[in-house]
């Protein structure tokens, strides 16, 4: 956006950033602070205190965002987490934040309520750099979050390095879905460009995803699901406000 710079924390801003290390995402974004232990804890605490908040207020589902460089991705790969304690350097350090959180969540979720984990399958790293994180280092992650309650791996990709080459298209990120589903044995959502019903459709049918997942095309469309299933001759139950406007879809119903 034009005009975008940092603000200083008397203009708005952030007083306090903190990240896994003191690695800032690019020179014009808040230098972060390394947390601490005491400030671990808080996170896997502050994750824990939104699933029972989510509980008591009715919601259905749980996701934990861990993907986009937000602070749990941050943790994951190795570009962003350069700790040498028990939260950095190996594989099964830098997932340890994220299982705990998962942990925590869990403890906090009624028996047979679902709990979703958004992952960036791969940082889309210049290999010339180390690479970072990418999708074995997913596949091997899921299996881990498997053993420990999660029910879906919403499979996203990038946001943890500026300036990736990410070679974008129509389901681009479906094939990453389709690799964790089979390796992992565990559900998987695609997500990524995902605009038309018949697209949604074969991506599910043909075993890439067990979800479509959409977020631009939702705010481009709201009735997306309903037109969707007009298109695709499925008969859906509608909300009572819009029976009226039913009409080019046969077999319409009242949702229950």
């Amino acid at each position: 956006m034009l005009g975008e710079r940092l603000l200083a924390p008397d203009e708005g801003g952030w007083a306090e950033v903190v990240a896994p290390s003191e690695v800032a995402f690019r020179a014009d974004y808040a230098q972060p602070q390394a947390l601490d232990a005491a400030g671990i804890a808080r996170v896997t605490e502050a994750f824990g205190a939104a699933a029972r908040r989510a509980v008591q207020a009715g919601f259905d589902v749980v996701e934990i965002h861990a993907a986009h460089g937000y602070l749990l991705h941050e943790f994951l790969s190795p570009l962003s987490n350069l700790r040498t304690d028990e939260y950095g350097g190996s594989f099964e350090n830098r997932i340890r934040l994220l299982v705990e959180t998962v942990d925590r969540v869990r403890s906090w979720l009624p028996a047979g309520m679902p709990l979703f984990v958004r992952i960036s399958a791969t940082d889309w790293a210049d290999p010339t750099t180390g690479g970072g994180w990418d999708v074995d280092q997913s596949v091997a992650l899921a299996r881990v979050l498997k053993e420990h309650g999660v029910d879906l791996i919403d499979t996203s990709s990038g946001g943890n390095v500026a300036g990736a080459k990410i070679p974008t298209g129509p389901g681009y990120q479906a094939p990453f879905a389709e690799q964790i589903r089979r390796e992992a044995g565990i559900a998987t959502a695609a997500v990524g460009q995902i605009t038309e019903a018949k697209q949604a459709e074969e991506i599910v049918r043909g075993g890439q995803a067990d979800l479509v997942l959409l977020a631009r095309e939702m705010l481009r469309d709201p009735y997306w699901p309903l037109h969707a299933a007009e298109e695709l001759g499925v008969d859906v139950a509608w909300p009572a406000q819009y029976l009226r406007a039913a009409g080019r879809t046969s077999g319409a119903r009242e949702a229950v």
